[in-house]
């Protein structure tokens, strides 16, 4: 039920984070959405153990992680040239598994020392990590400059690329070679 939960609260919150990160720096909400997450892990592990208490705080824990990787990604991709956004992908979508690899053995140490409470403030330690490194580029870097139009989803393009209108089609040109 707890991951459930935190499935149905990643997905409640995209929406909503992915408009906020598209208004303002993608780093400051970057730096928001980790220190939320971390706060909100703290809170799971030190609030009342009830149903209704627990599971609203995996709503929101669910919510902030799973917003991390794409302001993460969104923020990459500011910071890149057309032809670099394919290259920083691989790369970023590298960097994630690996973060899934190392995460549950690190996880699985941590548990076995401090029980389930240490993953909790380990996550915690790791996102305030991750909210300062954001507030540190953010203060020591240039902003990326803003888009002048918004993001647009654009229909398939295949399939005028597949035949020309203008040439006919193979069978008759076929057809007309053999006569």
């Amino acid at each position: 039920m707890f991951m459930l939960i935190a499935v149905l609260g990643g997905l409640a919150f995209q929406v909503p984070i992915g408009r906020f990160s598209d208004r303002f720096d993608r780093r400051v909400v970057l730096s928001m959405l980790s220190f939320g997450f971390a706060a909100t892990a703290i809170a799971v592990v030190n609030l009342p153990h009830s149903r209704p208490v627990i599971l609203t705080a995996a709503a929101v824990l669910g919510g902030f992680m799973s917003t991390l990787y794409p302001v993460c990604v969104a923020n990459a991709h500011d910071q890149m040239t057309a032809d670099q956004v394919v290259a920083v992908s691989g790369q970023l979508i590298l960097v994630s598994g690996l973060g899934s690899i190392l995460g549950p053995l690190i996880g699985t140490i941590v548990m076995a020392r401090f029980s389930i409470d240490g993953l909790f403030y380990f996550m915690a330690a790791v996102s305030l990590l991750l909210s300062f490194m954001a507030i540190a580029r953010r203060l020591l870097a240039t902003s990326p400059i803003p888009q002048k139009r918004t993001f647009e989803i654009l229909a398939p393009q295949a399939s005028p690329l597949a035949h020309d209108p203008l040439d006919p089609p193979i069978h008759a040109r076929l057809r007309k070679e053999l006569e």
